[in-house]
């Protein structure tokens, strides 16, 4: 059969689709050493037509014609001729993720005239850095420093207005883990921040922008302030680099005094003195007298408003601070943490911590309560390690010798009360390593427009700054609060209120009685109860106006089943 006789019967009107033949394969039609160019011109349009027609229903068939192809087919099994079409260089030469904008039709389906201006008004990609930001905050009103879908956080705010300044690029605005996010210290809900450093990939360079951090800043509420930026490693972490962390607690210093005599805690103190009196031969029974600030007339029957003003008005002694002093000394050092967090076993490597110095400050008078201050310096800190401080004051008001403190690093396990959330401050996070590695590197390049340069993390330098927030947003908003609620006297009362065992390991031996001990498994006839209430930082935490002790147990806290990993999130 000649070719152009095989043209004129392959375009000859087809059959109805029922009774359509299957296509012919290659093996069908007798090959040809050469061909005219009317056979390759009649060949171009036979397959033009080939191509146009509808697929064999019979798959069987289709099957049978498959099985002796020769070249490319399709999923039907028509040929796939390139013949006649012209080759395809638009990606020549081009790096994936380069996709050129070209002018698409309006009847193009797939390249929508919508998309196409989309990806005209699309700005240009700028370049990142992985940068340290140097932040601090007032933590009213916020439920923690970590960002959480859905909830008003430290990070979540930061994030945005570094997305709406223009640090973060829209394609990363959705998700912080693109930019890296990572933080060098967490804080609780409610707790503030003189200083702490978040690091991650921003865009260090804003098109028109000279002042960087000013600019970011006016995205930000004003209890949100961020102090400068510093260029850091590609390698650096903000929580690993991270050497040491500094913690201040501010209280009233009318928290040392004694138990009011009437209290539960009062008459739980009498008794494990009269039974430690009782077991030592050598020592004469005394009689208990009542510190001379309860010792007035008819003190059973003053009310805790009464109380409150009185207290406000008492001093410290300087030897009630040297006790204070001596017990905070016990905590320096390495030792095991588990009385002073949740969730953590005497044989966990992770309860072992590291504390470099603990300062207990002169106490100073703001209104008309004085103040004191302690400051932990550690290399890092357990979740609810304010614990520690409770500890020193339960400790020092009862007249428990200082050496409690060494009974609490022992393998049994005790309940120790959080102080209120309303005297912590996160002063700020230490990087000396990663200083004195980058100072190394920087000595070799001796320039500091080098593109290796990278200037030391250090935020004295924003001292003056640093200082005038602290006084207007954290210790005026702490004291205002304090002095409108009374939320540490309030706190102090419900400990003396508590009537089980839980607390008799404060007694005038410094040790841990068996009533004392918690054992795991093994139920507690009276259990000691946090409250939610004593973590409130701000008035407008306060719905309710002062605070009562006799609340429901609806505001009991419940803590319970916290996952290590989840336990290692929350440390800071």
């Amino acid at each position: 059969m000649s070719g152009s006789e095989s043209a004129h019967r392959r375009i000859s009107p087809s059959p109805p689709p029922a009774k359509r033949s299957p296509p012919e394969t290659f093996a069908d039609v007798p090959s040809k050493k050469a061909k005219s160019t009317h056979d390759t011109a009649a060949d171009e349009k036979i397959t033009e037509q080939t191509d146009a027609r509808s697929p064999c229903s019979d798959r069987n068939v289709a099957g049978v014609g498959n099985a002796g192809r020769k070249g490319k087919r399709d999923a039907a099994g028509y040929s796939k001729s390139r013949r006649g079409k012209q080759k395809d260089g638009r990606n020549v030469g081009r790096r994936r993720g380069t996709r050129e904008i070209t002018q698409a039709s309006d009847n193009d389906p797939a390249s929508p005239q919508g998309d196409q201006e989309e990806q005209k008004t699309k700005p240009p990609r700028l370049p990142k850095r992985q940068t340290a930001l140097l932040l601090g905050f007032c933590g009213t009103g916020c439920n923690g420093m970590q960002i959480q879908p859905s909830l008003r956080t430290i990070e979540g705010m930061l994030f945005d207005a570094l997305v709406r300044a223009g640090a973060v690029s829209k394609d990363n605005a959705d998700d912080p883990v693109k930019v890296g996010l990572g933080r060098a210290a967490r804080t609780d809900a409610g707790v503030h921040a003189a200083g702490n450093l978040v690091s991650m990939k921003l865009i260090t360079t804003i098109p028109g922008i000279k002042d960087w951090v000013g600019h970011v800043n006016s995205f930000l509420p004003p209890e949100i302030r961020v102090w400068g930026k510093v260029r850091v490693q590609n390698s650096f972490n903000a929580r690993n680099s991270c050497d040491s962390r500094k913690y201040t607690y501010f209280f009233p210093t009318y928290l040392l005094l004694p138990p009011k005599p009437n209290t539960a805690l009062a008459r739980t103190l009498r008794s494990s003195s009269d039974l430690l009196t009782t077991q030592d031969k050598f020592t004469e029974p005394t009689p208990s007298k009542p510190h001379a600030f309860w010792d007035i007339p008819n003190i059973e029957s003053t009310t805790p408003e009464e109380d409150l003003a009185r207290k406000r008005t008492w001093r410290v002694g300087t030897d009630m601070v040297e006790s204070l002093k001596t017990a905070a000394r016990k905590f320096e050092g390495t030792h095991n943490f588990q009385n002073f967090t949740i969730g953590r076993e005497y044989g966990d490597r992770s309860s072992q911590r590291h504390m470099i110095r603990i300062e207990v400050s002169d106490p100073a008078v703001y209104g008309d309560t004085e103040w004191i201050s302690v400051l932990f310096h550690g290399q890092s800190f357990m979740l609810h390690q304010r614990k520690m401080m409770s500890a020193l004051v339960l400790s020092c008001r009862t007249g428990t010798p200082s050496e409690i403190i060494d009974e609490l690093y022992g393998p049994r396990m005790v309940m120790v009360p959080k102080m209120p959330a309303l005297g912590l401050l996160l002063e700020y996070p230490i990087f000396e390593s990663y200083n004195r590695r980058i100072a190394a590197d920087n000595e070799k390049l001796k320039d500091p427009s080098d593109a290796d340069y990278r200037p030391e993390i250090d935020f004295e330098v924003h001292r003056k700054a640093i200082d005038d927030f602290k006084q207007k947003y954290i210790y005026d908003n702490m004291r205002n609060t304090e002095d409108r609620c009374g939320i540490f006297d309030a706190w102090i009362r419900y400990v003396d209120s508590y009537e089980g065992n839980d607390l008799t390991y404060l007694n005038q031996r410094g040790v841990i009685p068996s009533t004392a001990v918690i054992k795991n498994g093994v139920k507690r006839p009276c259990p000691f109860r946090e409250k939610k209430r004593f973590d409130i930082t701000s008035l407008a935490d306060i719905k309710q106006g002062p605070l009562s002790i006799g609340d429901e147990a609806a505001d009991e806290e419940n803590e319970e089943g916290l996952s290590k990993a989840r336990l290692d999130e929350m440390e800071g």
